[in-house]
């Protein structure tokens, strides 16, 4: 039982996980980042002048950015997880 005022104390190995998932999200944040921004550069698919052209165009590219961090980031984090069992064959 967690008493009130009292700093949750974490063990080294569940700090070690959390910097570990940590550092992967940010892999994958930093790629979506990059890939967004080279979408846009290259308007792939007219993104750039759309979004330029609409009333709305920043909130399409916050939830187009917000969409590719959290994929990229979730994918970095289930790689960097599932590479860390060992092949059985």
């Amino acid at each position: 039982m967690i008493e009130r005022g009292v700093p949750l104390k974490l063990l080294r190995h569940e700090q070690a996980a959390i910097t570990f998932l940590v550092r992967h999200m940010l892999f994958g944040m930093a790629g979506a980042l990059l890939f967004g921004a080279l979408v846009l550069y290259l308007d792939i698919g007219h993104l750039r002048s759309l979004a330029a052209q609409s009333p709305d165009g920043p909130l399409t590219l916050a939830l187009f950015f917000f969409g590719l961090v959290v994929t990229f980031g979730s994918v970095a984090m289930g790689i960097g997880v599932m590479s860390q069992g060992q092949d059985e064959n």
